[in-house]
This record gives C-alpha cells, sequence and structure tokens, in this order.
C-alpha cells in the first residue's frame, strides 16, 4: 500500500531524542491508527505498550528484538514485529523512512 485513503492526520509531530526521531500519528475510521516517521542515524532505545509492526520504506538499520542478544539488520522493503509490553533497540545507519502499525 502506497496511499491511505479516509484518514486523519494529526498535525504535531512526535518528536524524540532531540529531534533525531519524528512521526506523525494516522488515524483510521476503524480506530486504528499507525505512525508515518523519520529517524536519523544513531542508536536508539523503544518501549511498546501495544504490539507493533515496524515496515522500513527507505534505510537502513539493525535491530536487537526483546529476548534475544542478536542484531538483525533490516533495510528499505522489509519489516519486523514488536510484541507488547517490551523493550527493542535500533542502530540506525542511514536516515530511515518507516510506517509503523499498532496492534491493540
Amino acid at each position: 500500500m502506497t496511499q491511505f485513503d479516509n484518514v486523519t492526520v494529526i498535525k504535531k509531530a512526535n518528536v524524540y531524542d532531540g529531534g533525531k526521531v519524528t512521526s506523525r500519528v494516522v488515524k483510521f475510521a476503524d480506530g486504528s491508527r499507525k505512525t508515518l516517521g523519520i529517524m536519523l542515524p544513531g542508536e536508539y532505545t523503544f518501549d511498546t505498550a501495544a504490539a507493533e509492526l515496524m515496515e522500513i520504506l527507505d534505510g537502513e538499520l539493525e535491530v536487537q528484538l526483546p529476548g534475544s542478544d542478536s542484531w538483525q539488520s533490516i533495510k528499505g522493503g522489509e519489516s519486523f514485529n514488536v510484541p507488547a509490553n517490551a523493550i527493542f533497540k535500533l542502530k540506525i545507519h542511514s536516515l530511515v523512512d518507516y510506517c509503523c502499525s499498532y496492534f491493540e
């Protein structure tokens, strides 16, 4: 899917790590939501409330998922899942354009 139709976009950005990670919330008629964002190179730790699907639209990163000591390489066109109530780490190697879907 390259576009979302009939949605509400929250104008105010979510800004993390001094502006190195930003996103905007997209709300759908069925109550579901996604965020569209950009991550600049760096290392980040995030926590989740809901389960997430992270779709990497462009860029390269490594992810360390909960319960794993290893890092997995991810590039544009790939995705990964993060369980609810978890902590995961990212190493961003080049600007990453992403879409995050939440499952509550």
